[in-house]
């Protein structure tokens, strides 16, 4: 695998058009990987309610235990 430096000096490399399609390709992806992320908190936060291992809570009881 490639270290980062060396990433992006090869992409310095690239034409600008090359370089812009790369960003989006990269943008893509990423927001892709966390979509992916995403699903698998939301499985594991279901796991765990289903298993008894969480309750239920409003918007307010939940605000109200972050600032305790």
């Amino acid at each position: 695998m490639k270290s980062f430096g060396e990433v992006l000096e090869s992409a310095e490399e690239l034409p600008l058009d090359q370089k812009e399609s790369l960003v989006s390709v990269l943008r893509r992806r990423v927001a892709e990987e966390r979509r992916a992320e995403l699903v698998e908190a939301v499985k594991e936060a279901r796991r765990q309610f289903s298993a008894g291992q969480v309750r239920p809570a409003s918007p307010s009881q939940i605000m109200k235990k972050l600032v305790s």
